[in-house]
C-alpha cells in the first residue's frame, strides 16, 4: 500500500516581535479544546496524480478560503510523521488577515454511531505565532519545519549582512 503523503505552505512574516508563522487549528469534535501539539501549517493529503507543490497550494486555499500570495517559495525538506505519513512544505512569505478564515467543512457521524452526520470545517482557527509559541502549539511531528525555516532565513540574514544589504531577519 503506497505511503500517504501531504503537502503545506508554511507561511510567515516579520511581526512586531520578530519572526511569526501562521498555523491553522484542525476543526471537528475531536480537537475542541485541544492546544498545545495540535496546531498544524495549512496542509493536505494528495495522491499520485498531483504534484506536491500544487496540492499544497490547493490545500492552504481550501484551508484558509485565500489564494497563497506570490512569491518565492523555499522548499523545505520533508518530515515523517509517527504514522508513516510524509509532508512535503514550501515556506513563503507572506500575510494573512486570521479573521478572513473560510475552511472547507467534512461530513462526519456524529455523535458516533448515532445515525446522524454532521458538517465541520477542517480548520477552525488561525493565528500568527512567534517561532517560541509555534513550537508548543504545532504537532511534534512538524518541528523541523520551523528549525529549517529558521535555519535558512538566518543564513539568508548572514549572506546579506556579509553584502552590507539590511536584513530585517534575527533569529529569535
Amino acid at each position: 500500500m503506497p505511503r500517504k503523503q501531504s503537502a503545506g505552505l508554511l507561511m510567515y512574516r516579520e511581526g512586531a516581535g520578530g519572526l511569526e508563522v501562521l498555523l491553522v487549528h484542525p476543526g471537528g469534535p475531536f480537537w475542541v479544546g485541544k492546544e498545545e501539539g495540535a496546531w498544524s501549517i495549512p496542509k493536505g493529503e494528495f495522491g499520485d496524480g498531483e504534484a506536491p507543490l500544487q496540492a499544497a497550494k490547493r490545500e492552504f486555499e481550501e484551508e484558509t478560503g485565500v489564494a497563497p500570495p506570490g512569491g518565492a517559495l523555499l522548499p523545505l525538506a520533508p518530515v515523517r510523521q509517527r504514522s508513516g505519513k510524509i509532508i512535503h512544505a514550501w515556506a513563503l512569505r507572506g500575510d494573512f488577515a486570521v479573521a478572513a478564515l473560510r475552511s472547507n467543512v467534512f461530513s462526519l457521524e456524529w455523535p458516533p454511531h448515532s445515525g446522524r452526520r454532521e458538517e465541520f470545517p477542517e480548520v477552525d482557527r488561525a493565528a500568527w505565532f512567534s517561532v517560541g509559541n509555534a513550537r508548543r502549539k504545532i504537532t511534534k511531528g512538524q518541528l523541523p519545519l520551523l528549525d529549517e525555516l529558521e535555519r535558512h532565513l538566518a543564513e539568508a540574514a548572514t549572506g546579506a549582512a556579509h553584502c552590507g544589504a539590511p536584513t530585517g531577519w534575527r533569529k529569535r
